[in-house]
């Protein structure tokens, strides 16, 4: 059984935003599931239609065989998120803010007392635990978060750009805090984030969300695989679809070739690098020719025409 199935999932808003438009994916128990894409995208719609704060306009999902909408109290149970916005309580210690959900949730006291002992120690939050909340740093009260979502020992975790708004420093420890997730337990996460590096480093599989609708779907590996070895940029001052119809022509770019603005991107296949630059340096198209390895960012771009940094 999938810990997650969406098939068709849709949202339309009041006035006829439509936020989600019919997606569809799967999600294997213990797979970290990533959705990317930029802020408008869907990734916090579709994060509520599946943990049942959003009703979906049409389509279905299941959590563990749970249906999100015939059997939202069930659903909930074998899951947990973290939203982008805090939740917990700043006036309570971080104790406190665990156990009064571990009560909520109805987790045994003496187990609740021991998971909340080690996410204690797994989290590094045994000398902050007992202060109030409003005292902590955006990055300490993010883990508490992430403490406090695991309380109930969920089969799948939400996590809702868990890192936005945090310092790198804080940023990068954070991710190493969910990279740890995985190997304590066999939970399945998935991930919504606008930022590249972490879709790469923490997700086997990625979904490319743009306007509401999947664009790709695979693995990090075999996206970039896409793009080839190596690709050339070149900027061109005018006609830059011209430009790039004469080298396809000259059998110089293929049909994954693109245009944003004045750049042009061709990824290599067969030839090598410095032989391709030497091929378009030669008919003159224009200038600031270069090569480099490809990036998530130029499959982004490949299939929406936006770079996912400025469109976040």
């Amino acid at each position: 059984m999938n810990a997650i199935e969406v098939k068709g999932l849709h949202k339309t808003y009041p006035g006829g935003v439509e936020a989600v438009r019919g997606i569809d994916f799967e999600v294997a128990p213990g797979e970290v599931f990533g959705l990317l894409g930029p802020n408008g995208a869907g990734k916090s719609t579709t994060i509520g239609m599946l943990t049942s704060t959003v009703a979906p306009s049409a389509g279905s999902a299941r959590l563990a065989g749970f249906d999100v909408v015939r059997e939202p109290l069930a659903a909930r149970r074998v899951s947990s998120v973290v939203f982008q916005d805090p939740v917990v309580d700043r006036a309570l210690s971080g104790r406190r803010n665990l156990d009064l959900h571990a009560r909520l949730w109805g987790v045994d006291p003496a187990a609740a007392l021991d998971r909340i002992g080690e996410l204690t120690e797994a989290f590094g939050l045994g000398e902050l635990f007992d202060r109030p909340v409003a005292t902590y740093s955006g990055g300490e009260r993010r883990r508490l978060e992430i403490a406090r979502a695991l309380v109930s020992a969920p089969r799948v975790l939400f996590l809702d750009e868990p890192t936005v708004g945090l310092d790198p420093r804080i940023r990068h420890e954070l991710l190493d805090v969910i990279a740890g997730l995985r190997e304590r337990s066999e939970m399945t996460i998935l991930l919504t984030t606008h930022y590249l590096d972490e879709a790469e480093r923490l997700c086997d599989r990625i979904a490319i969300i743009h306007a509401g609708r999947i664009v790709a779907l695979d693995t990090p590996a075999a996206l970039l695989e896409g793009m080839g070895r190596e690709l050339v940029e070149l900027r061109v001052d005018r006609e830059p679809e011209a430009a790039l119809s004469l080298l396809r022509a000259e059998r110089i770019a293929g049909d994954d070739a693109f245009v944003v603005g004045s750049t042009l991107t061709v990824p290599l296949r067969e030839r090598r690098a410095a032989e391709a630059l030497a091929a378009i340096g030669a008919l003159g198209l224009g200038d600031a020719l270069s090569s480099r390895r490809p990036t998530l960012d130029d499959v982004y771009l490949r299939l929406t025409g936006d770079r996912l940094a400025e469109a976040a």
